[in-house]
């Protein structure tokens, strides 16, 4: 904007409520609403004439409204906009794209404003009634740039969405009157038909619908069919009104109201970078494509790594096995190890996490040309998504954890082997969900044989009169920090054993513990609703933990740093 001649709360005229909007988004039909408070007057598209003069855009009525209009932008914002009034409230209806450089700065900097949204998809199917569309037409880039100066001024606008309006007019208007600090009136909600005295010139070329109307209708409750000669334009403008959407004030009492967000484990993590394909995104813009395998039908492959002061710990082991897994179920066009290592420690370095954080490494099958389950629709190649969050271990690794028995099997080689890693999980999920229900932190799942195999998440091991055992990796997954634990178990001098081992042994045990790269080493101070050893972590548990800490100081790959 141009240089401001006034700050704001100058000058004796009414208080100015500039509404910023896109056409076709019910500018006009909230225009008459606020037109129906006994305090308010309002100016339709006061710098119309300005746009048309500065832009040369061409309009059915261009030579009309030029005559009628002032095109002098700065002196309507000044004598107009902002000049005297008989009324407290002034409601001035904005079309985005109008809003030039050439105009005074105090167009943002005085007054209220908000800004009224509506989707792309909702707009463009009747758009090109008047004018043919396009980006700088739709004017969602403009409104985001003006979100983006009134923040910029220490005035985040209120943002309310032309859908919700529709949907539940006095809401909207009740949670937008408190937002701009206006009592709200009933009469807002109606109106009488037919053309207003305030009515833009333009009016016979876009009102006719709003003219016809006494309130805000209701939606259709299914969509026009899109003209797909705009999709173009629909991906180009979505991303726009998608960043002014997160913004919407969640009051509405609609047929399935949005939940409140709920609270993160670590708070730091709703603002991080996710690496997805071959690029880093904001947290909530991560997603991948619904024609990905692992949306069709879980079909990735996935691995857990843990940072400890600057390195990644097991980094390679855990890219042998990505790979290895990778390879059994047939994935082409893999990418290769240098190339996710590199993902890797950019999306670490771009975070600043060098410790204390947890890597979620996963590499689906990549996007199919059709849904369906063949990989000879995935023709893409692959996909990696590398997602590092600031994650202490997840269990009480101080106080130990309680576990209860699934009836939930481990599934067997026969069917699907459990040295794949895959992200189907659901074999671990149903275990998890009998674990959740009686409150327990994991469950174990036994093998088809009723031998213990271990947990939905991690692996297990027990100590009777000194000895440790672990159950042979048959059924579970073999561990990389069950590996780990395995060589340390032999370097403390304990005596270790792999094989069988029933329930009833593990709820006799000494000490009890669990092994994963998210939970570290866990101790389990109860199975089944029996105390395991006295109830408190064992000697050889402390020892083990101990050595392991020791360990991921010491070793793993170190992560680059920037000159």
């Amino acid at each position: 904007m141009g240089s401001s001649s006034a700050a704001e709360g100058e000058g004796q005229g009414p208080v100015v409520i500039h509404a910023w909007s896109a056409p076709r988004s019910l500018s006009t039909s909230l225009m008459y609403s606020f037109a129906q408070r006994d305090d308010m007057e309002v100016l339709d598209e006061p710098l119309y004439a300005n746009f048309l003069r500065v832009t040369g855009v061409d309009r059915p009525y261009r030579e009309e409204l030029l005559s009628k209009m002032d095109p002098d932008g700065n002196k309507v914002v000044k004598e107009v906009i902002f000049g005297p009034g008989e009324k407290t409230y002034r409601y001035c209806k904005h079309i985005s794209k109008q809003c030039l450089p050439n105009l005074s700065s105090d167009l943002m900097k005085k007054g209220k404003h908000f800004i009224l949204i509506r989707n792309p998809l909702n707009i463009l199917p009747s758009f090109d009634k008047v004018v043919p569309p396009s980006f700088m037409e739709l004017g969602v880039g403009e409104l985001v740039s003006i979100y983006s100066e009134l923040c910029g001024l220490g005035k985040p606008p209120p943002v309310i969405d032309a859908d919700d309006l529709q949907r539940e007019p006095e809401a909207v208007l009740r949670g937008l009157c408190e937002d701009l600090g206006i009592p709200f009136q009933p009469q807002m909600l109606k109106w009488e038909a037919g053309p207003k005295e305030f009515d833009g010139i333009w009016a016979p070329w876009w009102y006719g619908s709003v003219h016809k109307s006494i309130g805000f209708s209701k939606s259709r409750q299914y969509p026009l069919t899109f003209p797909f000669a705009f999709y173009d334009l629909l991906e180009q403008s979505l991303p726009f009104y998608n960043m002014l959407k997160r913004q919407v004030r969640k009051t509405i009492g609609s047929q399935q109201p949005a939940l409140p967000d709920p609270p993160l484990p670590v708070p730091a993590n709703k603002k991080i970078l996710v690496w997805v394909g071959d690029e880093l995104l904001p947290r909530d813009s991560a997603k991948v494509s619904v024609f990905d395998s692992v949306v069709q039908g879980g079909d990735a492959v996935w691995e857990g790594l843990r940072i400890y002061d600057g390195k990644v710990f097991k980094l390679d082991e855990h890219l042998d096995r990505l790979f290895d897994s990778a390879k059994a179920m047939a994935f082409t066009n893999v990418p290769t190890r240098d190339w996710i290592k590199d993902a890797i420690f950019k999306t670490l370095i771009a975070n600043g996490m060098f410790d204390n954080a947890h890597i979620r490494l996963t590499l689906t099958r990549g996007k199919k040309v059709t849904s369906g389950m063949s990989p000879a629709f995935n023709l893409y190649g692959c996909a990696l998504i590398v997602l590092a969050e600031w994650k202490p271990p997840v269990y009480d690794n101080s106080h130990g954890i309680k576990l209860v028995t699934a009836t939930t099997r481990r599934n067997s080689p026969n069917s699907i082997d459990s040295k794949i890693h895959h992200n189907n999980l659901i074999n671990n999920i149903l275990a998890k969900i009998e674990g959740n229900l009686s409150q327990a932190e994991d469950a174990i799942m036994l093998d088809k044989d009723g031998f213990v195999s271990e947990t939905n998440a991690t692996n297990i091991f027990m100590v009777k009169k000194g000895t440790v055992l672990t159950p042979h990796a048959d059924y579970c997954l073999p561990g990389i920090t069950r590996a780990t634990v395995m060589d340390l178990v032999v370097k403390e001098n304990f005596v270790l054993h792999e094989r069988r081992i029933s329930l009833s042994e593990f709820h006799a045990a000494d000490e009890v513990w669990t092994t994963g790269t998210m939970g570290e080493i866990t101790p389990v101070v109860m199975i089944d609703g029996r105390q395991i050893g006295d109830g408190k972590i064992g000697p050889v548990t402390r020892q083990i933990q101990n050595a392991y800490k020791v360990l991921t100081a010491e070793q793993g790959v170190p992560i680059p740093r920037n000159a």
